[in-house]
């Protein structure tokens, strides 16, 4: 199964690359796909392309809900 993340924008880089943070972790993506992003958008990742740009209130849903499911699966 694929899954396509909300990730946070940290740094710019040359040749339409940039990092993203999502919980502490740090990754190199390419930004070729989506339009104008800055250091602090939230971006949906594929397999290290962001897809497209996400509102933050969206993405601390998605976040929050990626967060209940991992605690739930913890306790099982």
């Amino acid at each position: 199964m694929c899954l396509a993340m909300p990730a946070r924008v940290v740094e710019l880089r040359d040749d339409d690359q940039a990092v993203v943070e999502l919980d502490g972790v740090r990754k190199e993506i390419s930004l070729a796909l989506i339009d104008a992003p800055g250091v602090g958008d939230y971006v949906i990742v594929h397999v290290g392309y962001a897809l497209s740009k996400l509102d933050p209130d969206e993405a601390a849903k998605t976040l929050a809900l990626f967060a209940e499911m991992q605690a739930l699966g913890a306790s099982a």
